[in-house]
């Protein structure tokens, strides 16, 4: 397939949310009390909700700038690429990149919203309605056919997370984004009867569950002492527990339509993952009395689990191992790993490489992600306007070119330290 003809959607991108989100769909009675991004003094914005502050750290926003501005020191909003946080410029930074759909993760909420649950429940749910009545209504309500929807749960109530499911699902939004590990939140694990309404309105609705690496809010880290390389090449791996959590868990078995999403986790490492879980299937069902109903885990594994890739050469080559209805792309857009503004190129390369046919490519850049999110963009967008061609065609002129844009320039010693300071900070909460 020429690389111009590929229509590509991505399951997973991220929004940085702008100042103005909750003006129109939180009640006024609560319109003092809602967080609010703070301009500091040194030219940093931060979310700031009560006591909290969530800064904007730059790995989260680096699309479109220089690899010596990477690291995980707070940004303002005028160092980043207004596509980041401007629906109408995501939209043409899209188009430049020649991507037609794209599905877009919260930043200061956290990707399980715990950040809502306060003590008064009507206004931890109101703020949960009104985060996600403006990703949307106004996000993704501005240009159909470009976005697939996600809703974020209230995840200190299930009946409630249950009822905001449904509520959404009858606005066309099929996704949810959640934690890969609730007990590290501090409720019960996914094997607790406690989920069951939330596994009922997913099931009910066809809403997927997207388990997000990074969602449990820990640092994946042997060391508080060790660089940050061994952080970033961890990420992936709460991903694999995940799976595993879930797969083996009465959830696949009394929920059996039920559908998970392990969002930026890779694919390379699933044939591994498979051929091991048959294998303690079958060295160990005698005892553990796991029973799916004269399967084994991989076939049962294709059922519920969708997967997602950046590049991924190992995983495009193991396409098969993996199963290629299983399988999604992703462009990250604007985290660090993202490849942005070129990847059509870069994608295509490992396409190319692997000869890949015209149809397993065409299942894995969107027509898996069609039909898992139930999501229709040629119904507002030709087919023959979605292309990666078409799109960029659709935005001449439109500057994707790398630029500074930091207030100042940070020793890479500097950028360590501060990182290392979050690292201990962080293990110090997680050890209270």
């Amino acid at each position: 397939m020429n690389r111009d003809d590929m229509i590509l959607i991505s399951v997973d991108d991220h929004i940085i949310e702008p100042p103005d989100m909750f003006v129109n769909h939180l009640p006024a009675k609560y319109k003092d009390d809602a967080p609010q991004l703070v301009h500091r003094e040194d030219g940093t914005d931060v979310w700031k909700f009560r006591d909290t502050v969530i800064p904007n750290a730059a790995l989260n926003a680096v699309a479109g700038r220089p690899k010596t501005e990477y690291g995980m020191e707070p940004q303002g909003l005028d160092e980043i690429r207004p596509g980041c946080y401007d629906v109408h410029e995501r939209v043409k930074d899209m188009n430049a990149g020649g991507i037609l759909g794209s599905m877009n993760f919260p930043s200061f909420p956290g990707f399980a919203a715990r950040l809502f649950a306060t003590e008064d429940p009507d206004f931890s749910m109101a703020l949960v309605r009104a985060y996600n009545d403006w990703h949307i209504d106004e996000w993704c309500g501005q240009y159909p056919g470009r976005f697939i929807p996600m809703a974020l749960p209230a995840i200190w109530d299930p009946q409630l997370c249950a009822d905001e499911v449904r509520r959404v699902a009858a606005k066309g939004c099929h996704s949810l984004t959640f934690t890969e590990n609730p007990a590290a939140l501090g409720y019960p694990s996914f094997h607790n009867e406690h989920w069951d309404p939330l596994w009922k309105a997913l099931t009910d609705t066809g809403t997927i569950l997207n388990v997000h690496i990074g969602s449990s809010g820990r640092l994946t880290i042997p060391s508080v002492d060790g660089p940050p390389d061994v952080m970033i090449t961890l990420q992936p791996m709460n991903i694999v527990s995940a799976a595993a959590d879930l797969l083996w868990s009465r959830v696949i078995k009394e929920f059996p339509t039920i559908k998970i999403a392990l969002s930026e986790g890779g694919t390379g490492w699933i044939p591994y993952f498979l051929e091991r879980v048959d294998r303690t299937f079958e060295m160990h069902a005698t005892w553990t009395l796991q029973d799916f109903g004269g399967r084994l885990p991989s076939e049962v594994f294709r059922d519920h689990f969708l997967t997602c890739f950046i590049s991924d050469p190992l995983g495009v080559r193991l396409r098969h191992d993996i199963g290629i209805d299983n399988i999604c792309w992703e462009a990250d857009y604007p985290h660090s790993d993202s490849m942005w503004p070129n990847a059509p190129e870069e994608l295509h390369e490992v396409l190319t490489k692997y000869d890949v046919s015209d149809g397993d490519i065409n299942k894995m850049t969107h027509e898996n992600a069609i039909r898992w999110y139930q999501f229709d963009p040629f119904a507002h967008v030709p087919r023959e306007q979605a292309t990666v061609g078409a799109l960029r065609a659709a935005s001449p002129g439109h500057d994707v070119s790398i630029q500074s844009r930091s207030h100042r320039v940070i020793a890479p010693e500097e950028k360590l330290e501060g990182f290392r300071q979050r690292a201990r900070a962080a293990t110090a909460r997680a050890a209270q």
